[in-house]
């Protein structure tokens, strides 16, 4: 009889064990779950615990409560100058009513399939105005967010919060690099031509000025030359002046000995003079008293005659 009631009560436990198994259910802190009742909705717990639920009649489907990543396969898309490119786009997503993600399309993959198409077309429509300009410049990031916002419109349908949309690659086409290639270094070259065409204008200038400077420079200098030179005369006749005023007889010799120098400096001419000539008149031995007789006139001019040549110096 004892035997019997063990055996009872075992399969007693053993049933309510099975039974509160069943029953209850923990969702997790980055979950949030569905609960079914033959296959129909009945509630969704999105807060962390432990929950109940009817055992064997009612199931749980758990979802991800973090934000999740959607990467549909990449596609061709033509741009708006026709030419076509291989676009990789991903967007992230989080569940955000696990009733109607689960109406709408069961699952993650369900999700995949159904909205990484409208992703996709989205893609399609955006890229089809705009240029690779756009994509590769700053207009990158306006097209980013056209296909983000257009997106998120369909985003409530399926009980998910489109969190980014991103293009992960873009490639050419072989036919379509080869073109923009082409085009870029196209623009390169005119660019070049156009700023070495600026360069020769903006050195013509510069040299133009430069020249122009110049020529006031020289104008300048040769004005302030002629001056300071007429300056250095007007002293020099001044000096000289005053010197004749002080000592008549000091300023003949003076110009006696420049005209000397003048006239036989260069030791290549020859003097064909009369030997009484006044010009050689302080070769001669000085008067009694060291007296030095001045000159009636300017040496150069006293009845000689230079002559250039090897002439031989002959008496008149």
């Amino acid at each position: 009889m004892k035997k019997t009631t063990l055996a009872v009560l075992g399969v007693v436990v053993a049933v309510a064990a099975i039974v509160l198994n069943s029953a209850l259910f923990t969702v997790h802190q980055t979950e949030q779950a569905l609960v079914l009742q033959f296959g129909s909705p009945k509630r969704v717990e999105t807060e962390p615990g432990l929950k109940v639920k009817i055992p064997f009649i009612q199931n749980v489907i758990r979802y991800d409560s973090r934000v999740l990543d959607l990467d549909p396969p990449g596609q061709q898309v033509p741009l708006r100058d026709q030419k076509r490119i291989i676009v990789d786009t991903y967007a992230r997503y989080e569940i955000v009513d696990p009733l109607m993600f689960y109406q709408t399309v069961r699952g993650e993959l369900g999700l995949r399939d159904r909205f990484g198409s409208i992703l996709n077309s989205a893609v399609r429509d955006q890229l089809g105005e705009a240029d690779l300009t756009d994509l590769l410049g700053e207009g990158r990031s306006r097209v980013m967010q056209e296909i983000t916002t257009s997106v998120r419109r369909r985003a409530d349908e399926f009980g998910i919060k489109v969190v980014d949309v991103r293009i992960g690659r873009t490639d050419l086409p072989q036919e379509t690099s080869q073109s923009v290639f082409n085009r870029m270094r196209s623009s390169r070259i005119a660019q070049a031509a156009q700023l070495r065409a600026e360069g020769e204008e903006l050195k013509a200038k510069i040299q133009a000025e430069a020249d122009r400077d110049r020529t006031v420079i020289l104008a300048e200098a040769r004005k302030t030359g002629e001056i300071l030179r007429g300056q250095g005369d007007g002293d020099r006749n001044r000096v000289l002046g005053e010197s004749y005023g002080a000592n008549p007889e000091f300023f003949a010799f003076y110009r006696s000995m420049d005209a000397y120098r003048q006239a036989l400096g260069n030791g290549g001419t020859t003097m064909v003079l009369s030997p009484d000539s006044d010009f050689f008149r302080y070769f001669d031995t000085a008067p009694a008293g060291g007296n030095i007789q001045p000159l009636s006139s300017a040496p150069s001019g006293a009845g000689g005659q230079a002559q250039g040549g090897d002439n031989n110096a002959a008496a008149q």
